[in-house]
């Protein structure tokens, strides 16, 4: 076994780990930071193509919600379940019916675009999640978190955002404990230069991307939420038990493919308590432009009116309203939300490019493509320093780098590893199948080494 300072054992681990996560990981990193890119520098472009849905008349007095709600219901034939409607509040916006179609995946929905003035049916569509993205930016979503493989394919998402920000400062740490102490000028030193400026400059982001990716994800989401109960950091919900019984909400429900209504009876909705209700959530402060009304889910539940303008400042507001007397019974204000259920719907909303607007879709564009770079300039690196044949000296890998290290250090990674392997499934079913390569690859240098120890 080949003896080494305490110092050079853990820089010999921090080593060999970063570049098997750059190795193996570093490519759905790639991949989910190009995908990102090009979801968050769409949406003028879905925009545009979906303008006719979008847009329609800008001049002329409004019809109420009901009539509107009933062409919308002529064009699906009565058959389907009204999930929700979001008005066109302003000139020219068109109103957005939904509805709970069985055939669609989840968190899918059929919407009917109907222009207020006209009642032309400008539209008819699949929206997706409580951002109501559109079929060209859905596709783009699905390949972001899934590969459009649904479930499984969501186990590389959860991979990229488990290991990339160990991955970060991993790096950073490489560069503290490894950096010249002059400036040498060659090849591989002025592309290592620019892959650690590039790791200081998206530090930040890795580590945030990771984490709000990480709420999303199939795995750890749940014990993200967990934590984040347990800290009393959930986002507060409106109660809609009209009995006044606690409410028991799912934040994530539409990523971990709920349909929460799918399961409620069919009710008879007297439409025109679409209109009371949003002039009741008017009075009450509800103010945005941009709302969402939900129709109660069974008949002992409140209706709800939520804002849904999530760019700067953050407007999420919401009330849930009896709708037989339209008395207000319960109420979420942003401004009291507590301040990490605060940080991480703004962290939420920027990794989806809409909290500053263009500035956060420039930012993003900008941090994906350089993250892609990043990764590119770490494959550089490795190919300019490979070793002309494979290795037959075993301190060239992760196993060997271990037991150089103290029985402390030994113990002590075993432990954060099984914690971190608790915590992020993913990140630990990965890790072992690191360790089982790499024992594999020992195995086989160590008898290389002995066959040519026996030929001497």
């Amino acid at each position: 076994m080949t003896t080494c300072t305490p110092r050079a054992a853990w820089v010999n681990l921090l080593r060999r780990l970063h570049f098997y996560i750059g190795l193996f990981v570093g490519p759905f990193i790639f991949f989910a930071a190009l995908t990102g890119t090009l979801y968050v520098a769409t949406p003028q472009l879905e925009n545009a193509v979906y303008r006719h849905a979008l847009h329609g008349v800008t001049a002329g007095e409004a019809k109420s919600l009901a009539e509107q709600i009933a062409v919308a219901e002529k064009v699906t034939g009565g058959e389907l379940r009204l999930h929700a409607v979001r008005p066109g509040l302003v000139d020219g916006d068109t109103t957005r019916v939904m509805f709970a179609d069985p055939a669609l995946g989840p968190s899918e929905n059929r919407a009917i675009f109907i222009d207020p003035v006209t009642l032309a049916v400008r539209g008819d569509m699949t929206v997706y999640g409580t951002s109501g993205i559109l079929p060209l930016r859905q596709k783009i979503d699905y390949l972001h978190t899934s590969l459009m493989l649904g479930d499984v394919g969501r186990l590389y998402s959860e991979l990229a955002a488990s290991w990339m920000w160990l991955a970060a400062l991993g790096g950073i740490a490489l560069w503290f404990y490894t950096r010249p102490k002059r400036r040498i000028n060659n090849r591989f030193q002025n592309r290592r230069r620019l892959h650690v400026s590039l790791g200081w400059v998206l530090l930040g982001g890795m580590l945030l991307f990771s984490a709000t990716g990480l709420t999303w994800s199939q795995w750890a989401g749940g014990n993200v939420d967990r934590l984040r109960a347990g800290m009393n950091w959930l986002t507060p919900q409106v109660n809609t038990q009209l009995s006044g019984a606690p409410a028991v909400v799912d934040e994530h429900a539409e990523h971990r493919g709920h349909r929460g209504g799918m399961v409620m009876p069919d009710m008879a909705l007297d439409l025109t308590q679409f209109d009371d209700v949003l002039h009741a959530a008017r009075s009450a402060g509800i103010e945005a432009n941009r709302l969402e009304i939900r129709p109660a889910k069974s008949a002992d539940r409140a209706w709800t009116v939520t804002e849904i303008d999530r760019s700067w400042p953050t407007r999420v507001d919401a009330v849930a309203i009896d709708p037989h007397s339209m008395q207000i019974l319960d109420r979420t204000r942003f401004a009291d939300f507590p301040l990490m259920a605060k940080l991480t719907r703004w962290g939420v909303d920027f990794h989806m490019g809409i909290l500053f607007g263009l500035v956060n879709q420039l930012l993003l564009i900008a941090f994906g493509l350089a993250l892609c770079v990043l990764i590119v300039w770490g494959y550089r690196m490795w190919w300019m320093r490979r070793p002309a044949k494979s290795p037959a000296d075993p301190v060239h890998t992760l196993c060997q780098s271990w037991l150089a290290l103290s029985r402390w250090g030994r113990a002590v990674t075993v432990a954060v590893s099984v914690l971190l392997g608790m915590a992020l499934p993913v990140m630990g079913g990965s890790l072992l199948l690191f360790i089982l390569f790499d024992w594999l690859r020992w195995r086989a240098a160590v008898q290389v080494s002995l066959a040519e120890s026996s030929v001497k």
